[in-house]
C-alpha cells in the first residue's frame, strides 16, 4: 500500500473487531500480529476479494479462503496456518463486515416437507462460538496424548483427498471389468480412505509423552495410530470429533411456518453462497 496515496482516506476501514477462539494459540511464528486488545479489525470485501470467491478452483483448493481472510484480516499474514477452531468465526466476521449481521438461507421443515425462507443473525453465531480446551491430555498407562487442532491447510488438503476418494468410490461399477476387478478396486479405496483417517488423526495430536520420550514426528505419531489397540485409537478418535464439534457453527433452532413443527438446522459455510450480499 503506498502511504503517500492522498487517497487513502478512502480505502475502506475495519467495520468489526473480533476475538479468536484460539486466543492467539496454536499459530506459528510470523503468522499472526496480535494486537495489544487482542481484538482484530475486520474490514468488508473489495471487488477483487469477491471475484476471488467466484473462481472455483481457488474456492476448491483453499486460496480463495486464504486471499480473502488475509485481505480483509490484515494482521492474519499466513492463513493457511489459522487453527481450525478459528475458521468459521473469521468468516463468519468477514460475511457481517461485508454484508451485515442478517443471513437468509431457505430450509425445508422434515415434518411437512414446507420449504421456507429464513434468517439467521450473524452476531449470535459469533457469540457462540467458544474455545476448545486442548490443555487436557487423554492418558493411556504411561502415556499422555496431546492434541492441538489442524491448520487450515491441514483441513483444506483432507477435503481435497476425501473429495478424490469419494470420486474413485463412485467410478468403480463402471471402471471395473469384473467381480474381481470391482473387489479389488474397492479394497484399495478403503485403504487409501484408512489411510486419510490416519493421517487426519495424527495431525490432531501435538504430541506423545512417555516416561521416556517426549515425540511430535508425525510418522511415528501415525505408526502408533496404525499398531494401537482399538480401544485407544477409538478414544482418541472421538476426542478430536468431539473437539472439532465444539469449535464449529451450531444447529439453530427454528419453527416451520406452515405446521409449527420445532427442529434443528444445520447451517454451514458453503462458499459458493455464503459471501453472497442479502437480498
Amino acid at each position: 500500500m503506498n502511504e503517500n496515496n492522498p487517497l487513502r482516506q478512502y480505502f475502506r476501514q475495519p467495520a468489526i473487531y473480533i476475538e479468536l477462539p484460539s486466543q492467539g494459540k496454536f499459530y506459528p511464528q510470523g503468522a499472526l500480529n496480535m494486537p495489544q486488545t487482542n481484538k482484530l479489525p475486520v474490514y468488508p470485501m473489495t471487488a477483487i476479494d469477491e471475484i476471488t470467491y467466484r473462481t472455483p478452483d481457488a474456492l476448491f483448493n483453499g486460496q480463495a479462503t486464504v486471499n480473502v481472510v488475509q485481505s480483509c484480516i490484515p494482521d492474519i499474514k499466513n492463513a493457511w496456518s489459522v487453527p481450525s477452531m478459528d475458521v468459521d468465526t473469521l468468516l463468519v466476521s468477514i460475511r457481517i463486515a461485508s454484508y451485515g449481521h442478517d443471513m437468509g438461507f431457505s430450509t425445508q421443515c422434515p415434518a411437512c416437507q414446507h420449504v421456507s425462507d429464513q434468517a439467521i443473525d450473524l452476531r449470535n453465531v459469533l457469540d457462540s462460538m467458544r474455545p476448545v480446551d486442548y490443555a487436557k491430555p487423554i492418558v493411556s498407562g504411561d502415556m499422555e496424548i496431546y492434541f492441538r487442532p489442524m491448520s487450515y491447510q491441514n483441513m483444506s488438503d483432507n477435503n481435497q483427498l476425501q473429495y478424490e476418494n469419494q470420486k474413485l468410490l463412485q467410478n468403480i461399477p463402471e471402471s471395473a471389468t469384473s467381480e474381481t476387478d470391482k473387489m479389488s478396486a474397492l479394497s484399495k479405496a478403503l485403504q487409501e480412505v484408512t489411510a486419510m483417517t490416519v493421517k487426519a488423526l495424527a495431525q490432531s495430536i501435538a504430541m506423545v509423552k512417555t516416561p521416556t520420550a517426549m515425540v511430535s514426528e508425525p510418522e511415528f505419531i501415525e505408526e502408533l495410530l496404525k499398531n494401537c489397540d482399538r480401544k485407544l485409537f477409538n478414544e482418541i478418535r472421538d476426542f478430536i470429533v468431539t473437539n472439532k464439534a465444539q469449535s464449529e457453527m451450531q444447529p439453530i433452532n427454528l419453527t416451520c411456518p406452515e405446521c409449527k413443527h420445532e427442529y434443528q438446522q444445520t447451517v454451514t459455510l458453503d462458499m459458493s453462497s455464503f459471501f453472497e450480499p442479502a437480498s
